[in-house]
């Protein structure tokens, strides 16, 4: 059963699924309570069942659906109260599944030793409480590099740089999806430049036992990497992005992956330029217009140098406001340079910006 469509719209509770299971022989419901940022499931018997939906439904919710091994069936509770019930034949042949202990096939494992020493989980591998959120943002990271890192194909160990690492949370997840999930061979170095994060996250890995990943102290512009397969940089701060997206390019990256970070550069270059419309006069819009443009133009950069680009959303607004990840895959067809420079120039004269940081050090 699922119950959904919450009277408040605001509610953090935002869907209950319930299942029988059978625990040690008794026959149970277990309620998976779904809230933003975490689940929480309790068992009932039937009794307790039925106190719980008569309390969740409709002072709670208004839709609830019952799966039945050969039926659908639907309530619907309108907003002035009215219900309707709808019933629906299945044609699939289901089968009444009673076990409560099917394992998550997860992407990134919390019970690895090296989430509590980052400070993620409890010693029994359990995501803290005030950890859940980035436990979220990890995973769906996870979820995104495995979709575009599984159909290539690599000759020897992959090399992979993560450039501004900060406390490492996404480049053990890198790690442990390469080798635990896709069984690849990897050389993965983090650059920081703050040496005390270095120094921990080398005694991390150490302790951990991982081979083919280590912290190097560096700053991203001066980093210079020995063979380069995959870039990463996420969250690299104003142009440390653009330092990031060029070393992937002089170094033949076949995926470069950004999440980039704040926009002052072109923020003030519009700014001086004096040049407003309707949309930039207003300065909240000038800050977002600002961001589509740089991401904008680091895009088409990438497509100048040989990259099929792409846009996509990290993760939900909600989670974080810095959401957008720019993936360029390098290709073998030739750019039309000619157009991409005058989508560049057009964009720059529209908005009196005289230079893009990643123009300048390309």
């Amino acid at each position: 059963m699922t119950l959904s469509k919450p009277v408040q719209k605001h509610d953090e509770l935002r869907n209950i699924y319930v299942k029988p299971v059978l625990i040690k022989e008794q026959r149970l419901f277990a309620f998976t309570y779904r809230y933003d940022r975490r689940d929480e499931v309790k068992n009932y018997d039937a009794a307790q069942m039925m106190d719980v939906l008569w309390e969740m439904v409709p002072k709670r919710f208004l839709n609830a659906v019952l799966f039945t091994v050969n039926e659908d069936v639907i309530l619907l509770v309108s907003s002035k109260g009215k219900a309707t019930i709808q019933t629906k034949r299945v044609q699939e042949c289901r089968e009444q599944n009673l076990e409560h202990d099917k394992q998550k096939v997860r992407l990134i494992n919390p019970a690895n030793p090296w989430w509590y020493q980052l400070g993620l989980t409890t010693r029994e591998g359990k995501i803290t409480a005030d950890m859940q959120h980035k436990f979220k943002q990890i995973y769906k990271y996870a979820e995104i590099v495995e979709s575009l890192v599984k159909p290539m194909k690599f000759d020897g160990a992959v090399h992979i740089a993560d450039m501004g690492a900060g406390k490492g949370y996404l480049t053990f997840a890198l790690y442990e999806l390469l080798t635990q999930r896709l069984h690849l061979d990897v050389d993965i170095k983090g650059v920081e430049i703050r040496p005390d994060l270095v120094l921990k996250i080398n005694e991390i890995i150490k302790s951990s036992g991982l081979k083919g990943l280590e912290f190097v102290e560096s700053s991203i512009g001066t980093f210079r990497p020995e063979k380069l397969n995959v870039l990463i940089a996420l969250h690299a701060c104003n142009t440390a992005t653009d330092d990031a997206i060029a070393k992937g390019i002089r170094a033949g990256a076949e995926l470069i992956v950004c999440a980039p970070c704040c926009h002052k550069q072109i923020r003030q270059e519009m700014e001086r330029s004096g040049k407003v419309d309707a949309i930039t006069r207003y300065g909240i819009f000038m800050e977002r217009q600002a961001v589509m443009i740089t991401d904008t133009i680091r895009a088409l950069m990438m497509e100048y140098y040989g990259y099929k680009t792409q846009v996509m959303e990290f993760i939900e607004m909600e989670h974080t406001p810095k959401n957008v990840l720019l993936v360029g895959r390098k290709t073998d067809k030739e750019p039309d340079r000619l157009m991409i420079s005058k989508a560049i120039s057009d964009l720059k004269r529209q908005y009196g910006i005289q230079q893009h940081y990643l123009e300048t050090i390309l």
